[in-house]
């Protein structure tokens, strides 16, 4: 199984259009997650030609989607959020905090617009928890604009940031 992230894209209210390459990144995967300030709807149509898509609502959004979603992929229990209900943006803490109160084995959010992929050991439950951010194919607030890719397969989960090479 093969996931496309991504995040943060703000279509029609900051850019016009998504980066080909994005397009090209995502052209084998099963599914797509967006996680949240799509802006418009013509982001889920463009990327639904490609994949099924899973979005949820970010702070920026006026579609009607979730908030939150939960999926169960290969035996990995996985959260969506935009992310912009941790506060403060980013907290690692709190987001860890949230993934025990859900029983995530992955948190995937958006909202910063900084990539992230960070590991959490508890050891006294004896469980990981995995961070995700794609960061943003867009307006990033990080040098690289950047998207993900997440390979699950044999039980293990291998995310990848993929910056993106805009001419």
């Amino acid at each position: 199984m093969i996931i496309g992230v991504i995040s943060d894209t703000h279509m029609g209210d900051r850019v016009d259009k998504i980066p080909k390459e994005v397009y090209k990144q995502f052209s084998d995967v099963d599914i797509i997650i967006h996680c949240g300030d799509l802006t418009s709807k013509s982001i889920l149509d463009e990327l639904n030609d490609m994949a099924e898509v899973i979005a949820v609502k970010g702070n920026m959004d006026h579609l009607e989607l979730p908030r939150e979603k939960v999926l169960n992929i290969e035996n990995f229990k996985i959260g969506i959020i935009h992310g912009d209900i941790i506060y403060p943006r980013g907290d690692l803490l709190k987001m860890k905090y949230y993934s025990l109160e859900k029983d995530l084995d992955v948190l995937i959010s958006g909202h910063t617009h900084i990539p992230l992929i960070k590991e959490i050991k508890i050891p006294e439950l004896n469980k990981k928890i995995l961070l995700l951010n794609p960061g943003s194919p867009t307006v990033p607030r990080f040098p690289l604009k950047t998207i993900m890719k997440i390979e699950i397969k044999n039980n293990m989960i291998k995310p990848n940031l993929i910056p993106l090479q805009i001419k």
